[in-house]
C-alpha cells in the first residue's frame, strides 16, 4: 500500500470525518466525565520523570481542569519563556495552564478543541488560574474548531513558536491535514512537539470502525513509519523521537477485538527549518541554562548535551538547533576544530522504531490507567 492510498482512505472522506468528530465529541464530551471513566490504558503517565518545576506549576491547576485530562505523555519542550504556544486538541486545558506558567506573562498559549463540552471547563477556570498565577491579564484564550482545519478557526500562518499536542493526533480521521496545518501556523525554526499512540503496523478498517476502540486511542494510532513519512511529506525535518512506552491495552475484550496489534505511547520533535537551510555536521557546546535543563538538556533519546561538553552532531540536528529558539543556548564551532580544555561526549546508539527504543533503554511497560501523569493531585506535590 503507497502513502497516498493510506492517507486517503475512506476515513478521510467528508462524511467519514463529519462522523468521526461527532463521535469523538459525543465520547469525550459525554461519555467520559474523568479520566478515571477511560476503559483501556492508552492515556498512560510519560515515561519520563515528571521535572520538579513542572511538578510545582502542575500543582496550581484547578481540580476540575485536571479531573478531564486525558493525555499519553508529558509535553513540556525546554525554552518556551516568553514564547507564543499552540496547543492542538486542549481539552479541558491542562496543559494550557501548565504552559501559562512556564511561558510567562509575556508569552501565550492558545488551545484548540473541538468538543464544547471540554472548551467549557477550559473557559470556566481562566480568571481563576490567572489570579493564582498573579497575571494582570490572561496569556491563555481556548478556540472551538478543529485541529485539521486551523485556517477555518482564524490561526494565521506563522504565527506560532511551538506547537504541542497530547495524545490527540491519533483521534482525528486525516493526520496529513493536521501536520500540514500545523506546519502552516509555524514560525521558521518553529516546533511541533508531541505525545501521541502509535501502531507496529498499520490499523484495518473494521477496527477503525469501532467507536470504543477508536475513542480510547488505538485504531485511530498512526503506524509510526507512516508518521515518519507523512511528516517529511509535509516538509518537516526528520522526525526526533524523545521517549517512548509499550502499551498495554489492559481491557481483554478490547485486546480480543485488537488482537496481535501492538501500541506504544511515543514523543516526537519536528522542526519547520527555514527554506535552504544547510545541513552540515558541526560541534555543539551547550551553555547550560535552559529552565527545566540546567546542567544536561535531553534533545531527543540520541542526543543529551551536557553544559560546556563538546558534542558533533549531524546535519539534521545541527540545522534544527542553529534555526530554532535553541540557538541562543549553543555555541556552534566546525567539525574537526581543537575546543580546548573541553571534554567531549557521543550521542547514543538508539534506534527510530520507538518499539525498538523501549528494548534498547529497558523502559517499563505502562499497565497503570491514570489518565496521565498528574490524574492523581497527590502525584504533582
Amino acid at each position: 500500500m503507497t502513502l497516498d492510498m493510506a492517507d486517503t482512505s475512506a476515513l478521510t472522506s467528508e462524511n467519514a470525518c463529519s462522523s468521526v468528530y461527532n463521535e469523538v465529541k459525543e465520547y469525550y464530551g459525554k461519555i467520559l466525565k474523568q479520566s478515571s471513566d477511560l476503559k483501556s490504558n492508552a492515556c498512560v503517565p510519560s515515561a519520563k520523570s515528571v521535572p520538579e518545576y513542572v511538578r510545582k506549576v502542575l500543582a496550581e491547576i484547578h481540580q476540575d481542569v485536571v479531573a478531564k485530562y486525558y493525555g499519553c505523555g508529558l509535553v513540556v519542550p525546554e525554552c518556551l519563556e516568553g514564547c507564543s504556544v499552540l496547543d492542538l486538541g486542549c481539552g479541558s486545558g491542562r496543559d494550557c495552564y501548565m504552559l501559562s506558567q512556564i511561558v510567562g506573562e509575556k508569552g501565550q498559549v492558545t488551545g484548540i478543541d473541538m468538543t464544547e463540552d471540554q472548551l467549557e471547563v477550559a473557559r470556566k477556570y481562566i480568571d481563576y488560574h490567572m489570579q493564582r498565577f498573579g497575571y494582570k491579564k490572561p496569556n491563555v484564550n481556548f478556540v472551538e474548531g478543529y485541529i485539521e482545519a486551523l485556517a477555518e478557526a482564524g490561526l494565521k500562518e506563522k504565527s506560532y513558536d511551538v506547537i504541542i499536542s497530547n495524545c490527540v493526533v491519533n483521534l482525528s480521521p486525516d493526520k496529513k491535514s493536521v501536520l500540514r496545518e500545523a506546519y502552516r501556523v509555524l514560525k521558521d525554526g518553529g516546533e511541533l512537539y508531541f505525545s501521541d499512540v502509535y501502531s507496529d503496523s498499520r490499523i484495518p478498517e473494521d477496527l477503525k470502525a469501532n467507536k470504543v476502540l477508536w475513542g480510547e486511542c488505538l485504531s485511530g494510532a498512526l503506524w509510526w513509519e507512516d508518521l515518519i513519512r507523512l511528516a517529511e511529506e509535509v516538509g518537516f525535518s526528520k522526525p526526533r523521537l524523545v521517549t517512548a512506552s509499550i502499551i498495554t491495552v489492559g481491557n481483554k475484550e478490547l485486546e480480543k477485538l485488537l488482537g496481535d496489534y501492538t501500541f506504544v505511547s511515543a514523543t516526537y520533535r519536528l522542526f519547520k527549518l527555514p527554506k535552504g537551510s544547510k545541513e552540515q555536521p558541526c560541534l555543539a557546546i551547550y551553555n547550560g541554562n535552559m529552565t527545566g535543563a540546567v546542567g544536561s538538556f535531553e534533545f531527543d533519546a540520541q542526543y543529551t548535551f551536557k553544559a560546556n561538553q563538546v558534542m558533533e552532531v549531524d546535519g539534521d540536528v545541527a540545522s534544527i538547533l542553529i534555526n530554532s529558539r535553541f540557538s541562543e543556548e549553543f555555541t556552534f564551532q566546525p567539525p574537526g576544530v581543537n575546543v580546548s580544555g573541553r571534554c567531549y561526549s557521543k550521542p547514543k546508539d538508539v534506534s527510530i522504531n520507538p518499539f525498538e527504543l523501549v528494548k534498547q533503554l529497558g523502559i517499563a511497560r505502562v499497565t497503570s490507567s491514570t489518565g496521565g501523569c498528574c490524574a492523581d493531585s497527590e502525584s504533582c506535590r
